[in-house]
């Protein structure tokens, strides 16, 4: 039914994460829509690489994004050379869905535990939904190939009386699965349906995520991870202006025909253009960051695969999170910041209510004694805003909501636990638990 992979880091292979910083994030075809994600990544990069003293720079960089690229094979390394960073560091691309830039750290992280003389790397990603290029059908693609390969002038007559108009397609990539053909919206639509969320609730749960964005920005908690791009700023995204009773006017997105719709532009999150970065390093690498920059050590994490044809598209985290918790002893009381990715306000809404239910933590996710977790702290949750307000460029998210869980929770009391988790297209999805120092 699922499958799943784990790794415990021992107190001799601490990995500590360290705020990174990003742009600030804009729907598709707006103020950053001029920038494609090689565009939007070196900013960020640079911005990263000053914070190290002079001469000094990251073993190495693992970098994402969701959306292809013809103009570029490895974009992590890509970005270090137009950033300027030195050309000995070595720098690999990473892909994961939603879960792009959580994956960079992770495997950021793995390298550093392993202990092979890499202590720093730079992580991140970044997506420019503005900018996704289109291609051409694979019968152009192949016919195009053929008549570049024709030598002569009359081969290639010969060859361009073969084209057939059937054959002239372009193909524009598609935020949908390509198992089902169904997009994430209408996937998490039938699960609302499943799990019985209702549109009020995933509205009051998107008003929640506003204007906690919006207070965060207000009293400056996102000054110091967010650098300007062009004229922008702080995020475009986020309505100060929103209520129930706007969002309650908006139409069904996904389900337009059944009358039974829930999900609307209003609770789920945009399509966006942004990157963002993290720090991963053993104590000796973060040591040689600036001691303001906010930290937490990275405790475990948990990467989970789900038969969504069964399950649910973005059900993953809701296997990941009391499989983590278990193998350390954990209720859910026992973490006090909780920075959960809203693809949509449904799907938050749907997980919490599955790590609830007894019987689907034993009978799907195999947890004996499924009672131990108690009840789910849902004040806890995105305490500066989510997805949903802040906005989700794919390949950037993952950075972005460590880097804002990594501030979060060292603020808190030494030793304070967060979880940290991204639900993924492909019935995937990655946690986090992290610990203040």
């Amino acid at each position: 039914m699922n499958a799943e992979t784990s790794r415990a880091i021992d107190t001799e292979r601490e990995v500590w994460l360290a705020a990174g910083l990003r742009t600030p994030f804009a729907k598709v075809d707006g103020q950053l829509a001029r920038h494609d994600a090689l565009d939007l990544s070196v900013p960020v990069v640079r911005a990263m690489l000053a914070q190290l003293a002079d001469g000094a720079a990251p073993d190495f960089a693992v970098w994402g994004c969701v959306a292809p690229n013809l103009t570029w094979s490895n974009l992590a390394r890509e970005v270090l050379m137009e950033a300027g960073a030195p050309a000995t560091i070595p720098a690999f691309s990473t892909v994961m869905a939603c879960s792009t830039s959580m994956m960079s750290a992770i495997e950021a992280a793995g390298m550093i535990a392993d202990e092979r003389g890499r202590s720093l790397a730079l992580a991140g990603g970044a997506e420019s939904m503005s900018r996704v290029q289109l291609g051409l059908g694979q019968n152009l693609s192949d016919w195009m190939r053929g008549f570049q390969k024709a030598r002569s002038l009359g081969q290639k007559l010969s060859h361009a009386t073969e084209l057939k108009l059937r054959d002239v397609q372009l193909y524009l990539p598609s935020v949908t699965n390509r198992t089902t053909g169904l997009s994430m919206g209408e996937h998490t639509e039938i699960t609302a349906k499943q799990w019985a969320i209702a549109r009020d609730a995933q509205d009051r749960h998107a008003l929640d995520s506003h204007q906690r964005a919006v207070a965060g920005w207000e009293r400056g908690f996102f000054d110091d991870l967010v650098i300007p791009l062009d004229e922008l700023k702080r995020d475009g995204i986020p309505r100060k202006d929103t209520s129930l009773e706007k969002l309650a006017r908006l139409p069904p997105a996904f389900d337009r025909t059944s009358g039974q719709g829930t999900l609307s532009a209003g609770n789920s999150s945009p399509l966006t253009d942004g990157a963002a970065a993290i720090w991963v390093g053993s104590r000796q690498g973060i040591a040689r960051l600036p001691a303001s920059l906010p930290r937490a050590r990275l405790v475990d994490w948990e990467i989970a695969a789900v038969d969504f044809r069964v399950e649910g598209l973005l059900m993953a985290p809701a296997f990941a999170i009391p499989r983590l918790l278990a193998r350390h002893g954990l209720r859910y009381e026992d973490v006090a910041l909780w920075e959960i990715h809203e693809a949509f306000a449904a799907q938050v809404l749907f997980h919490i209510k599955a790590m609830e239910d007894e019987n689907f933590l034993r009978e799907k996710v195999g947890i004996a004694d499924a009672a131990r977790f108690g009840a789910f702290p849902r004040e806890r949750v995105n305490p500066n805003g989510g997805s949903t307000a802040l906005g989700h460029p794919f390949g950037a998210t993952g950075a972005r909501i460590l880097s804002q869980a990594v501030k979060e929770v060292a603020a808190l009391p030494s030793g304070s636990l967060s979880i940290v988790s991204i639900c993924a297209d492909g019935g995937q999805g990655s946690v986090a638990l992290l610990q203040a120092g």
